[in-house]
């Protein structure tokens, strides 16, 4: 039996919706808690099959999670072992390579299978491996794992050709107990970076300069268990603000922190979208006759690479030619091949594609190639005339916390079945 998601078109949607806690800092938070020596409580958890995964892990490490209320976690680290992580569930998710940092951090040892992920191109992990080499560490690959050691890590200064978030991070946290100074040049300056060095250093590390291009991070000798609320997801909120634009009558996206939406709001802004940004939320309101955009998707704070598929579902509804350069994940173009299927006009050209509108699009058969692919079927789905059914629904629930639900509320047509 494979579940597939159903989406009835055309229906206007109206009310609030509340954003969950960020994916992309959570799935970093929950192995970084294992730094600590005593227990460690994060809260705003979302409801996503990558926190299932992750907390698979830390049992096999011998770490005690429990899950209180519906968001809360506390990972207890006291009697944990540092076990080779060579079971298959490391392979289904890219964070798990946030261990690597983890373990080497505490125990100067770490064993692992190659992660895995979404396929979006080429995404090596040698920038993380040489940043563990530069602190001491002897990287050796062999029957498919990853073996890093080091008898002492000292701090060291290191350069990253590629500001690279999953890098920045996992040389952050094998450096908060080296012996001296690490810092971190070029360092990606993504809000999920400060929420990580936020937790460590409620922890008791000592880092300064996240969310700018240098990061110091002076070693220290222990680190004890806290309490840290995650950071609304800026993704999620960003998919519910494109959402809104294309089928909203009025909707109210609570638990934002529009500075962390700047590239997506002002591009909104230009195709004509009828919006108030408030402190913490966002309200938008029908808005006819849009205009088409040109987007380049960058580093942060620039347009997230993130956003820029399901903002394509919105373009086909917009008047004109709107252009997408990607220049993160040059291969990131399989959702307008579903959205073609649907009626969209798309041109794929070198790193980008080229959207005409406005087309009308019509429900189909579509699949979820990957996690953004399926939130752009999902705008697709609420904008098409008749039904749509998205295949691999299991990519969209990695990174979307229980989004059907909080759409039904909201006024879709949503539902799974089994087929």
């Amino acid at each position: 039996m494979t579940e597939i998601m159903k989406i009835e078109g055309g229906h206007l949607l109206e009310g609030e919706v509340t954003v969950s806690g960020a994916k992309n800092a959570t799935v970093a938070l929950i192995p970084a808690a294992v730094l600590a020596n005593g227990p460690v409580t994060i809260v705003g958890i979302p409801q996503i099959a990558d926190v299932k995964a992750l907390a698979d892990i830390l049992k096999i490490l011998n770490v005690e999670v429990t899950e209180v209320a519906n968001d809360h976690l506390i990972i207890d680290p006291s009697h944990m072992e540092n076990t080779d992580l060579d079971d298959d569930i490391v392979t289904k998710l890219r964070a798990s390579y946030y261990f690597m940092g983890a373990l080497l951090g505490k125990y100067g040892y770490v064993r692992m299978k190659m992660p895995g992920g979404c396929y979006l191109g080429p995404r090596p992990i040698d920038l993380h491996l040489k940043g563990f080499e530069a602190l001491g560490a002897k990287v050796t690959y062999d029957k498919a794992c990853y073996t890093i050691e080091a008898k002492k890590l000292k701090g060291a200064k290191i350069f990253l050709d590629i500001a690279s978030v999953g890098a920045t991070i996992n040389i952050m946290m094998a450096a908060v107990y080296a012996e001296g100074r690490t810092t971190i040049e070029n360092a990606a300056k993504e809000p999920e970076i400060i929420d990580i060095a936020t937790l460590l250093n409620k922890m008791g590390a000592r880092i300064r300069g996240a969310g700018t291009n240098v990061i110091k991070i002076d070693g220290v000798k222990s680190l004890s268990g806290c309490f840290h609320e995650i950071i609304p997801d800026r993704i999620e909120a960003g998919t519910f603000i494109i959402i809104a634009a294309a089928m909203a009558k009025r909707m109210v996206i609570n638990n934002i922190i529009p500075q962390h939406l700047e590239a997506l709001l002002s591009k909104l802004k230009e195709m004509g979208v009828n919006m108030e940004v408030g402190i913490d939320r966002v309200i938008i309101e029908r808005s006819e006759n849009l205009k088409s955009v040109d987007i380049t998707t960058k580093p942060y704070p620039g347009f997230a690479t993130d956003l820029q598929q399901p903002l394509t579902a919105l373009l086909t509804q917009a008047e004109g030619e709107g252009r997408i350069n990607e220049t993160i994940y040059i291969e990131r173009f399989k959702h307008c091949l579903e959205l073609e299927k649907m009626g969209a006009d798309i041109e794929l050209i070198p790193a980008g594609a080229i959207i005409k509108g406005p087309t009308k699009l019509y429900g189909t058969s579509v699949s979820a190639t990957d996690l953004r692919c399926g939130a752009a079927m999902i705008v697709a789905g609420l904008i098409a005339e008749g039904v749509t059914s998205i295949k691999n629904v299991y990519h969209i629930d990695r990174g979307y916390s229980e989004i059907d639900k909080k759409l039904s509320m909201l006024g879709a047509k949503i539902w799974r079945e089994n087929i």
